[in-house]
């Protein structure tokens, strides 16, 4: 049992961290080289631009605004990137990007987290730039699960071998 609200929150975002990179790992690997550049359309981005854009965005968020390192965040390069990058190379760099996030996040204190940040043109607390990561990660999640989805006509086994059917404990 957490002793605070802090460790709790703290906890409980590092969990859905771990979650949507599980998720990810699983749907990336149902998916070919040639797939990873696939768009659906001319509005919409490839497998490959929304990993650069959730390294873009943790880095932002994370690394350089609760973190305090400098934001060399190229935001227009994670959508026009088109290709030269593989699966492999690129989730390893990811998930790099994706520990050193945790790792801020799991070493934050309670003055860090209600400290005010000037983000990306908004002002968020510690807390405000956590749950948006977390938020913005799963958002992004969800659209590359249905992206695999089309490409594939398969399905993913997020949650193979659990039981999703269980009642509340109260």
């Amino acid at each position: 049992m957490k002793t605070s609200v802090t460790e709790s929150f703290i906890e409980n975002a590092l969990f859905r961290i771990d979650e949507n990179t599980r998720m990810l790992s699983l749907a990336f690997s149902k998916v070919t080289e040639a797939q990873l550049w696939e768009s659906p359309n001319a509005v919409s981005n490839s497998l490959g631009n929304q990993i650069l854009h959730l390294k873009g965005n943790l880095t932002q968020y994370i690394i350089s605004g609760l973190g305090g390192q400098p934001d060399f965040r190229q935001r227009d390069l994670e959508f026009s990137t088109q290709k030269g990058l593989k699966i492999i190379p690129l989730l390893n760099d990811f998930k790099t990007t994706v520990k050193a996030v945790k790792q801020i996040i799991q070493n934050s204190n309670s003055d860090q987290l209600i400290k005010e940040h000037q983000v990306q043109g908004f002002t968020l607390t510690g807390l405000g730039l956590v749950l948006h990561a977390v938020e913005h990660y799963s958002y992004h999640t969800g659209q590359i699960a249905f992206w695999v989805k089309q490409l594939t006509a398969a399905p993913l086994g997020f949650y193979d071998g659990m039981n999703l059917n269980q009642k509340n404990i109260l």
